[in-house]
């Protein structure tokens, strides 16, 4: 294995040097093999049931991956694709994707030899970060924007141990930070700029392709994704890649990578639909969906081409079409964060529009657990409704009787 560059095609070893970019061109690094597995290859559960594809046979391992690929019949019905899965990524151990990428990512910082581990966050990073880097008995860093981080994923990095700076601006910035720190050797960086941590994610993929294929005879038509930093976008296109170069894929077969953001925050969309070669940095975001909310994706480099020659596209969507989805996904059973909702909402867009065939069969992504944000999902959901002490007064309530002192006493005390 070798870090290859994506820009100037410089090639360097994996371990001997702590780098991030190129040490020529400064551009994004990959990770390449001399030789690619095929499905056969594979053995196990989880993420390092495919360490045939992934730098070590084994990592710092909560353990993480083979998350399942729900049925969700009443929202495939309703949005009109042929087939609909949803690939609920909140179900690893810290409830986030970003699981798949730590497994790998720590396990190279072990290998170099780093004592002090850091990332920007918007908060899905910082937990698995912490959790990961208190497995491995590690000093953890975590640079979080003040005030716009979720309840639910500050309390995971500090219950793990981590050492939590809120940063005065949004997440663009605490990056540039990390990445100064980094730059002058003070913390290991396991951002997605990390080229260790896509090895991770691209397993999402590698899951997807065998439990649909099982399932369903058939590869999926299309991935419906949410888009921040554009990492598993990268991820997803480099597993594709890796499969069609061993034989396991045929190119024919390769599902089209297709991104969602939110509104507020929609750099990669404005570059896919305007057909320009690189995003534009946004440095105003804003959008209920925090893990997205993300105005320079650094792997937009690596997930442009993706979306481009696997014929996806990229759409954008209201924080109203997010909340209409998570509530769409809670009433199929699956619990998300706004961010994750993001993926449904954008295929109903597609759909409705004509972009994406009903005739497809489509995987959409989500990427972290509902108790993530607690606050939106509070807020999504129905209200408590008080009642008396009285079984009586309560099965009056839910015939519908007024029975005083509950919602329909307040309600008919506010007329």
């Amino acid at each position: 294995m070798w870090l290859h560059c994506i820009e100037c095609g410089h090639a360097l070893p994996p371990f001997d040097d702590v780098v991030f970019t190129c040490p020529e061109c400064d551009g994004l690094l990959e990770a390449r093999y001399a030789d690619y597995p095929t499905f056969d290859d594979f053995s196990g559960e989880g993420v390092w049931r495919y360490a045939a594809a992934l730098p070590f046979d084994e990592g710092v391992s909560l353990p993480e991956g083979n998350t399942p690929l729900h049925e969700v019949p009443r929202l495939e019905a309703d949005i009109g694709v042929r087939n609909l899965r949803v690939k609920h990524e909140g179900m690893n151990p810290t409830g986030s994707f970003k699981d798949r990428g730590m497994t790998v990512g720590v396990r190279v910082a072990e290998e170099l030899g780093v004592d002090r581990l850091a990332c920007a966050s918007t908060g899905n990073t910082s937990a698995a970060l912490a959790a990961y880097g208190a497995r491995a008995d590690l000093e953890t860093l975590v640079l979080l924007p003040a005030g716009k981080v979720a309840a639910g994923k500050i309390a995971q990095a500090s219950l793990h141990g981590a050492r939590i700076l809120e940063v005065d601006g949004n997440f663009d910035a605490c990056l540039d930070r990390v990445q100064d720190l980094a730059a002058r050797g003070e913390a290991y960086l396991l951002n997605s700029l990390n080229p260790f941590r896509l090895e991770g994610q691209k397993t999402i993929g590698l899951e997807i392709l065998e439990r649909f294929r099982d399932e369903e005879g058939r590869f999926p038509d299309r991935i419906v994704l949410p888009v921040g930093n554009a990492g598993n976008t990268a991820a997803l296109y480099k597993c594709f890649r890796e499969l069609v170069h061993a034989g396991a894929l045929a190119p024919g077969d390769v599902p089209k990578l297709t991104g969602v953001q939110a509104e507020g925050a929609a750099p990669m969309v404005e570059a896919v639909r305007e057909g320009n070669a690189e995003t534009r940095r946004w440095d105003e975001v804003e959008t209920i969906a925090t893990a997205i909310r993300i105005g320079n994706p650094v792997n937009a480099p690596k997930a442009l081409p993706g979306i481009r020659e696997t014929g996806g596209t990229a759409v954008a969507v209201s924080d109203e079409e997010i909340t209409a989805a998570q509530r769409d996904l809670a009433g199929e059973g699956v619990g998300v964060e706004p961010a994750s909702a993001a993926s449904v909402a954008g295929l109903r867009k597609l759909v409705a529009e004509g972009e994406v065939s009903t005739g497809e069969d489509v995987v959409c992504l989500t990427t972290g657990h509902l108790l993530k944000d607690p606050d939106a999902a509070a807020a999504a959901g129905r209200d408590p409704e008080d009642v008396p002490n009285d079984t009586d007064a309560i099965l009056d309530h839910l015939a519908g009787k007024d029975v005083g002192g509950g919602l329909f006493g307040r309600l008919r005390g506010l007329l």
